[in-house]
């Protein structure tokens, strides 16, 4: 499993829900590394978890000593001691290494324990498999703008998971982000659309930057590229909208919007971008099938 951990700011204003905090929780956090460490924080800052209430895991001593004193809670290298210990249990470690790591903590997978995973492509009946159990276990796929809190995660549920722990993964991944809860047969769609869909969108403004051909300084450009798509997205998001009535409001008959949309579909933009959504759900597919 990764141990690195990246500082980012984190809001309660996701989702419009404030949190009031999980009290009486126990939360394990196996593997603090990217994902599991933006989540730590998250819990802290947004008051969501006590610190007394979170324990996580890395793979070395001396980073669990270093992120301890760095955010004040436990942080151990015995991910069987965290999980017996918890209520809810992240597993953060790559997808790989789940197996392996079901197997190292499933003495502890007793009771009423919900398991939350964000290893990506690891479907809910295989953990469930692993565990040899009746458990309830819960599917995420958080995309990296989680870092800022305006990620969006999308949760499926296996077979054994109740309405009220599913209101519980919400409200976790809520601390950066949205949600929205789909059926397991969604989720490699998911995996291509927002897991993927940053990467596509960087593309994109990086191209609009290339305004430096029109004369603009780069950093100019940039920044009216990086600001353009993130009020566009606001738009949708706070407007319910449909993007092709916006987009109907900024093209006036003759101007110069149409000429550049006539541009775009001419070069195969949105053909393009529906193929790169395909191909990575497809690639999603492959490796969920192992």
């Amino acid at each position: 499993m990764s141990d690195e951990t990246i500082a980012v700011p984190v809001t309660s204003e996701a989702n419009d829900v404030k949190t009031s905090g999980l009290p009486g929780l126990r939360v394990a956090i196996l593997g603090a590394g990217k994902m599991g460490g933006i989540l730590l924080q998250a819990f802290l800052k947004n008051n969501l978890l006590a610190p007394e209430q979170i324990v996580a895991t890395v793979q070395h001593a001396e980073r669990a000593l270093a992120l301890s004193a760095q955010f004040g809670v436990e942080v151990t290298t015995d991910n069987a001691a965290a999980a017996a210990n918890a209520d809810v249990i992240l597993l953060g470690v790559k997808p790989i290494q789940v197996p392996a790591l079901i197997e190292q903590i499933k003495d502890g997978l007793v009771g009423d324990k919900l398991v939350l995973s964000f290893a990506a492509s690891v479907k809910t009946g295989a953990i469930e498999a692993s565990a040899g159990r009746d458990l309830a276990v819960i599917r995420a796929m958080p995309n990296t703008p989680a870092m800022l809190a305006a990620g969006i995660t999308a949760l499926c549920a296996g077979q054994f998971v109740s309405e009220a722990q599913m209101a519980v993964a919400q409200r976790i991944f809520q601390t950066v982000g949205r949600t929205v809860v789909v059926d397991e047969k969604h989720m490699d769609a998911v995996t291509g659309l927002s897991g993927s869909g940053p990467a596509f969108l960087y593309i994109i403004i990086e191209a609009l930057a290339e305004a430096v051909n029109v004369g603009l300084p780069r950093d100019v450009a940039t920044l009216l590229a990086a600001q353009t798509t993130y009020g566009s997205a606001r738009m949708v998001l706070e407007t319910g909208y449909h993007p092709a009535l916006l987009k109907d409001a900024v093209t006036t008959p003759a101007g110069c919007t149409v000429d550049g949309i006539l541009e775009l579909e001419e070069g195969g933009l949105r053909v393009t971008l529906i193929k790169a959504v395909k191909r990575a759900t497809q690639r999603a597919k492959e490796l969920a099938a192992g």
